[in-house]
């Protein structure tokens, strides 16, 4: 039995979670979420508990690998809808700036044209200041996939460490050529 999978996940105050049929529909205080659930599984809910509880048909390898992810992706969506994601973005090097125009995400990061970075539905990005990014959403999903698709616009390169990197993050510096000597 997977052991992510058999865990239930605890369902806060203020969040409605309705099955219908093989859609997996959670409401709350920020918004609603929905899931495709695989037919290897099936999703109960306990009002009485107030739990949500993943189970499987049989013991085969995809049903196995199924549990667990759909009940990782049940618990996200609950924390999504109760509390939200947020990823910091914070942008290093002289000249390097940000800024919000109307949907779009604008990035000065030493090419020769600035980036123009379309803001997807559901997301809400803000900065701060010129060299910080904030990505806030619902899905889980969405804030990670945008934060590193603005990440990979710029990595942070080692021998200066200029590019856009995740707050907090360690970039390795290397030595340069004039170390060898």
């Amino acid at each position: 039995m997977s052991r992510i999978g058999k865990a239930p996940v605890q369902i806060p105050k203020g969040v409605k979670i309705a099955v219908e049929g093989a859609t997996l529909r959670v409401e709350g205080p920020l918004g609603k979420l929905a899931h495709q659930v695989h037919p290897a599984v099936a999703v109960h809910v306990d009002p009485a508990d107030g739990q949500l509880k993943v189970t499987r048909s049989g013991d085969d390898r995809i049903s196995r690998s199924i549990h667990g992810l759909t009940r990782a992706l049940a618990a996200n969506m609950v924390e999504g809808v109760s509390k939200g994601y947020e990823k910091k973005l914070e942008i290093v090097g002289v000249g390097y700036i940000a800024a919000i125009q109307k949907n779009t995400l604008q990035l000065r990061v030493g090419f020769a044209n600035e980036l123009q970075l379309p803001i997807p539905v559901g997301l809400t990005v803000t900065c701060p200041d010129q060299t910080h990014i904030v990505v806030k959403g619902i899905d889980k999903h969405l804030v990670g996939q945008f934060a590193a698709e603005v990440r990979a616009k710029r990595k942070p390169e080692p021998y200066k460490g200029k590019g856009i990197r995740y707050e907090g993050e360690q970039v390795r510096r290397k030595a340069g050529k004039a170390v060898t000597k």
